[in-house]
Protein backbone atom coordinates (compact mmCIF):
# COMPACT_ATOMS: atom_id res chain seq x y z
CA UNK A 1 0.00 0.00 0.00
CA UNK A 2 1.74 3.43 -1.48
CA UNK A 3 1.82 6.03 1.24
CA UNK A 4 3.17 9.48 -0.28
CA UNK A 5 3.40 12.54 1.79
CA UNK A 6 3.05 16.13 0.06
CA UNK A 7 3.48 19.55 0.91
CA UNK A 8 0.53 21.97 0.34
CA UNK A 9 1.12 25.12 -1.09
CA UNK A 10 -2.74 26.27 -0.50
CA UNK A 11 -2.52 25.76 3.56
CA UNK A 12 1.57 25.38 3.74
CA UNK A 13 1.30 21.70 5.63
CA UNK A 14 3.00 18.99 4.92
CA UNK A 15 -0.16 15.92 4.45
CA UNK A 16 -0.16 12.47 3.52
CA UNK A 17 -1.54 10.31 1.30
CA UNK A 18 -2.77 6.76 1.30
CA UNK A 19 -3.62 5.02 -1.93
CA UNK A 20 -4.85 0.85 -1.79
CA UNK A 21 -2.60 0.21 -5.13
CA UNK A 22 0.53 1.49 -7.01
CA UNK A 23 -2.10 2.07 -10.32
CA UNK A 24 -4.59 4.17 -8.14
CA UNK A 25 -1.58 6.30 -6.75
CA UNK A 26 -0.74 7.18 -10.25
CA UNK A 27 -3.97 7.61 -11.50
CA UNK A 28 -5.17 9.67 -8.72
CA UNK A 29 -5.21 13.83 -8.71
CA UNK A 30 -4.13 14.38 -5.43
CA UNK A 31 -6.12 16.51 -2.73
CA UNK A 32 -4.97 17.86 0.29
CA UNK A 33 -7.13 16.43 3.27
CA UNK A 34 -6.76 19.39 5.33
CA UNK A 35 -7.89 22.16 3.40
CA UNK A 36 -9.24 20.26 -0.18
CA UNK A 37 -6.75 22.35 -1.90
CA UNK A 38 -5.35 20.60 -5.41
CA UNK A 39 -1.48 22.23 -5.46
CA UNK A 40 0.29 20.08 -3.82
CA UNK A 41 3.90 18.66 -4.47
CA UNK A 42 5.16 15.24 -3.71
CA UNK A 43 8.25 15.11 -1.29
CA UNK A 44 10.41 13.02 -1.04
CA UNK A 45 9.74 10.59 1.86
CA UNK A 46 11.56 8.95 4.90
CA UNK A 47 12.13 4.93 4.25
CA UNK A 48 12.58 2.23 7.31
CA UNK A 49 14.18 -0.83 6.42
CA UNK A 50 13.30 -3.52 8.60
CA UNK A 51 16.33 -6.20 9.05
CA UNK A 52 16.77 -9.19 10.48
CA UNK A 53 17.92 -10.50 13.32
CA UNK A 54 20.71 -12.30 11.73
CA UNK A 55 21.56 -9.35 9.72
CA UNK A 56 21.40 -7.47 13.01
CA UNK A 57 24.18 -8.95 15.09
CA UNK A 58 25.80 -9.62 11.47
CA UNK A 59 26.85 -5.22 11.32
CA UNK A 60 27.65 -5.93 14.75
CA UNK A 61 29.98 -8.08 14.40
CA UNK A 62 31.87 -6.09 11.92
CA UNK A 63 35.58 -5.37 12.55
CA UNK A 64 36.12 -1.90 12.42
CA UNK A 65 33.35 -1.18 15.42
CA UNK A 66 35.39 -4.54 17.13
CA UNK A 67 38.72 -2.47 16.87
CA UNK A 68 40.23 -1.49 19.81
CA UNK A 69 37.92 -3.36 21.97
CA UNK A 70 40.76 -5.91 23.21
CA UNK A 71 42.74 -2.88 23.86
CA UNK A 72 39.94 -2.17 26.58
CA UNK A 73 39.83 1.36 25.20
CA UNK A 74 37.08 3.00 26.68
CA UNK A 75 36.26 5.29 23.17
CA UNK A 76 36.12 1.66 21.31
CA UNK A 77 33.65 0.26 24.16
CA UNK A 78 31.52 3.56 23.68
CA UNK A 79 30.94 3.62 19.95
CA UNK A 80 30.54 -0.30 20.38
CA UNK A 81 27.83 0.10 23.20
CA UNK A 82 26.29 3.37 21.15
CA UNK A 83 26.22 1.09 17.73
CA UNK A 84 24.10 -1.86 19.76
CA UNK A 85 22.15 0.30 21.28
CA UNK A 86 21.04 2.22 18.02
CA UNK A 87 20.24 -1.77 16.96
CA UNK A 88 18.03 -2.17 19.96
CA UNK A 89 16.70 1.06 19.27
CA UNK A 90 13.50 1.83 21.96
CA UNK A 91 14.37 -1.20 23.77
CA UNK A 92 17.86 -0.01 24.80
CA UNK A 93 16.19 3.69 25.97
CA UNK A 94 18.04 3.64 29.39
CA UNK A 95 19.28 6.99 31.09
CA UNK A 96 22.11 4.82 33.05
CA UNK A 97 23.32 3.40 29.75
CA UNK A 98 23.92 7.05 28.29
CA UNK A 99 25.66 7.94 31.34
CA UNK A 100 27.71 5.22 30.87
CA UNK A 101 28.47 5.46 27.30
CA UNK A 102 29.09 9.27 27.79
CA UNK A 103 31.42 8.65 30.48
CA UNK A 104 33.17 5.81 28.34
CA UNK A 105 33.56 8.52 25.32
CA UNK A 106 35.07 10.33 27.48
CA UNK A 107 37.59 8.40 28.51
CA UNK A 108 37.16 7.11 31.51
CA UNK A 109 37.85 3.34 32.17
CA UNK A 110 35.43 0.60 32.97
CA UNK A 111 36.16 -0.31 35.95
CA UNK A 112 35.97 3.23 37.58
CA UNK A 113 32.80 3.67 35.83
CA UNK A 114 31.41 0.30 37.24
CA UNK A 115 32.62 0.95 40.93
CA UNK A 116 31.35 4.16 41.10
CA UNK A 117 27.34 2.57 39.92
CA UNK A 118 27.96 0.06 42.45
CA UNK A 119 26.10 -3.09 42.69
CA UNK A 120 22.72 -1.76 40.79
CA UNK A 121 25.37 -1.84 37.23
CA UNK A 122 25.95 -4.78 35.58
CA UNK A 123 29.26 -5.21 33.94
CA UNK A 124 30.62 -3.20 31.28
Amino acid sequence: MPIYEYYCFDCRRKVTLFYRTLSAAEAATPVCPKCGGSRLHRLVSRVAVLHSEDERLERLADSSLIAGLEGEDPRAVARFMREMKHELGDEADDPELDEMIGRLEAGESPEAIEASLGDGAGEI
